[in-house]
């Protein structure tokens, strides 16, 4: 051994020496002076210390205390995540895992920033769903780890949406999926489905962590695990089961984020701004087809801001009475915009249907109709795999042109479990067709209403390129045949005596007409404050009904949507009805001349219609006034006095046949009322019965048709046979209408 090395080794063991001596002095000296520093700030330290291998320090964040604190429940937070604090009310988990993913999100706040800045759209309807269902809040942060907020989100499970339904459990929880729309990824459909599938396993476990686990897992499989734990003899809390790996971690991951918008000044020193609590989306409903596009322009907003709102549809065109999600702050710019598209009687839509016929190729289908074949394709979400035979729909550009980079703005084509079948063509009702002579001043928009169609339809049937239209044009037009009326008398009944047989026809066109608008409906757009009760009492139908007929769900409704309504008995004109009766009879009719009408000051809208012997109801439909209000200097369409609607020299027969019809229903309308005397009454002595074959469209009830011919619900049941309230649309009713007769 050289001198060096045994100098080392000396010089080391002095050392030694010289440490266990100082440690043996500070444990003898239990009254030394303690260390300032407090023990948390001395494990900080330790913490910060940075290991030989380089790795770095770990934190774990325990959820704080809640301290006592005075709460005042009648003031809301301004700021969603508070009040989704103080709903959270599910047990706290504490595991390895859910620290590894604490860490994970405390190490990457831009996908936090992310996720938060994409849940601001839809989190206050979230918590607001929740809150109405007394269900913990924590479900709130459930899409974060779902889809990460993002409607747009598929896994490879082929799951959907921000809460990731699969196909199957989606079709359980009727969310839709065909062609035109996938629910799965609609806000507020598939937050109902959701909220109410989260509701039922937690009914079935009892626990709201084998809930979220069944949740992701199945509760099929969960149930299983419970079963082996329970032959085990193992307890079966979530922690105890033995799961895949993907729901090991999903509670975890849950209970991270928890922890996280559990400290505000986490998310403050993270640059997580919070979510104002108040809405950010309404719905508003449509009642004719529209493009995304064009639905975007009126709301004025980006298209893709609408489609994030809006993501569930499949094709650049949203089928009418599908509900819109429009930002809250744009429904009022939406709905007036939309009320001023349609008076310029500019199409809604720039698509229309077309069905293949045998021989047809898209390579020859396109070009028609001023395509691409790619463009063709990807609206209509066609692969390889699909095999065209004739009979299927496609959706192409209308002749008014449409811009085949609109589905550039949907959501990607998602692969399905099997391949997507184009959808067959809807079969059509039947029609009858007629022609109609154009009067003098009178307009497609007369004409289109007069025979209860839209402007669009006239312009299609009759191949026309403009809104205008020479007078003695013949123009063809139609009328549904579903939910008519038909009528067959028991007995031919004879006019009275003393009557002319022009009065007895006018008594039975009257007749006639009483029956076949009883039927009448009419859309009545929602106002601000408006509630179900009140629209439902104002055109005397029950809630139940009014609910049933636009297919609601709930008895909340927006202001600014759209309600299918029965027409209230008033606002059913006698010469509306009678037009009705003579198109039934396939007589010529021509829509009555139009005049304009300029407002005095302190005119009303009933001074003007009885000036014009028109009805009120009538005057708002001509001009599409919602309000009964008028301005002075407003110009109004009005109806020509009968005064100057005699027969003259140089009238149109047309507008003689609308004269005779009139004064023959006035005539048929005195003796009406003269019939309705006391007098008059005590003389009737017969009835006889009329037969009426009722074919029942959607939205009916028993109780509404019962209503429409005034006769009673146990009637309808004891003539059709009918056992139960099972109505289905296209079937038909017999009903017996009695009348008095001399």
């Amino acid at each position: 051994m050289t001198p060096r090395i045994a100098l080392a080794i000396a010089f080391a063991l002095a050392c030694g020496a010289a440490s266990s001596d100082e440690t043996a002095s500070q444990r003898s000296a239990p009254n030394s002076t303690p260390n300032p520093r407090s023990p948390e700030s001395a494990a900080t330290d330790a913490a910060w210390r940075i290991d030989p291998g380089g790795v770095l320090p770990v934190f774990e964040l325990v959820t704080p205390t809640q301290l006592p604190e005075t709460i005042d429940l009648t003031s809301e937070p301004e700021e969603l995540f508070q009040r989704i604090r103080r709903g959270f009310s599910m047990p706290n988990i504490n595991s390895s895992l859910v620290l590894h993913h604490q860490q994970w999100y405390l190490n990457h706040p831009e996908s936090l920033r992310r996720m938060v800045e994409r849940s601001s759209r839809y989190l206050h309807h979230i918590v607001e769903e929740i809150e109405k269902r007394g269900m913990p809040t924590e479900l709130a942060l459930l899409p974060m780890v779902e889809s990460a907020y993002n409607p747009a989100a598929y896994s490879r499970s082929h799951a959907s949406g921000l809460w990731q339904f699969v196909p199957s459990t989606g079709k359980q929880y009727k969310l839709e999926q065909n062609w035109w729309v996938d629910e799965r990824r609609d806000i507020v459909a598939s937050t109902a489905a959701a909220l109410d599938y989260l509701q039922y396993i937690y009914d079935l476990h009892g626990d709201w962590h084998l809930a979220l686990a069944s949740y992701n897992w199945g509760e099929g499989a969960v149930g299983k695990a419970i079963n082996r734990n329970k032959a085990n003899g193992m307890p079966t809390d979530y922690l105890s089961l033995t799961m895949p790996e993907e729901t090991r971690n999903y509670v975890p991951k849950l209970q991270a984020l928890k922890n996280v918008f559990s400290n505000p000044n986490i998310l403050a020193s993270l640059n997580i701004r919070g979510v104002p609590n108040r809405p950010y989306f309404t719905t508003v409903t449509s009642n004719g087809n529209i493009d995304v596009k064009l639905a975007a322009q009126l709301a004025e907003m980006p298209v893709r801001e609408f489609v994030a709102l809006n993501p569930a549809h499949n094709r650049p065109v949203i089928k009418s009475e599908t509900p819109m999600v429009i930002p809250a702050h744009k429904v009022d710019t939406f709905i007036s915009n939309l009320e001023a598209h349609e008076e310029s009687e500019k199409p809604l839509s720039s698509w229309q249907a077309y069905t293949l016929r045998a021989g047809d190729k898209l390579e020859e289908v396109a070009p028609r109709f001023g395509m691409t074949v790619a463009n063709l394709k990807a609206v209509n979400g066609i692969n390889g795999r699909i095999k065209l035979a004739p009979g299927l729909t496609l959706l192409v550009a209308a002749q008014e042109g449409a811009d085949p980079s609109d589905v550039a703005g949907l959501p990607e084509a998602q692969p399905a479990a099997e391949p997507p079948r184009l959808p067959q063509p809807e079969p059509a009702p039947a029609v009858v067709t007629r022609t109609h002579t154009v009067a003098k001043g009178e307009t497609l928009l007369n004409v289109a209403q007069h025979y209860g169609m839209s402007v669009a339809e006239l312009r299609h049937l009759n191949k026309l390129h403009a809104n205008q239209v020479d007078a003695g044009t013949r123009l063809t037009v139609t009328a549904s045949a579903s939910g008519k009326l038909t009528l067959a008398a028991a007995e031919p009944s004879r006019p009275a005596a003393g009557h002319t047989p022009a009065d007895a026809d006018g008594k039975r066109i009257e007749s006639r007409a009483e029956a076949v608008v009883v039927a009448a409906t009419r859309n009545h757009t929602v106002r601000r404050g408006e509630t179900l009760t009140e629209i439902a009492e104002r055109y005397d139908m029950s809630v139940a009904d009014l609910k049933q007929l636009n297919k609601l769900r709930t008895n909340q409704v927006n202001a600014g949507s759209k309600l299918l309504v029965s027409a209230p008995e008033s606002a059913r004109p006698a010469t509306a009805a009678a037009r009705t009766v003579i198109a039934e009879n396939e007589r010529p009719a021509a829509a009555p001349g139009t005049r304009t009408h300029t407002v005095l000051k302190g005119e009303t809208l009933a001074q003007v219609a009885s000036h014009y012997g028109m009805t009120v109801a009538e005057l708002k439909q001509l001009n599409k006034l919602r309000a009964d209000q008028v301005n002075a200097g407003s110009k109004l369409a009005v109806a020509a006095p009968e005064a100057a609607a005699r027969p003259a020299s140089g009238r149109s027969r047309s507008e003689v046949a609308e004269v005779e019809s009139r004064q023959t229903l006035a005539r048929a309308d005195g003796r009406r009322k003269a019939e309705d005397s006391p007098d008059h009454s005590r003389q009737a002595s017969k009835k006889s019965a009329k037969l009426a074959q009722y074919t029942i469209r959607r939205g009916d009830t028993l109780v509404s048709i019962a209503k429409q011919f005034r006769v009673e619900k146990d009637d309808l049941l004891r003539w059709n046979r009918i056992h139960g309230n099972d109505l289905k649309p296209g079937q038909t009713l017999t009903i017996q209408l009695v009348q008095n007769t001399l």
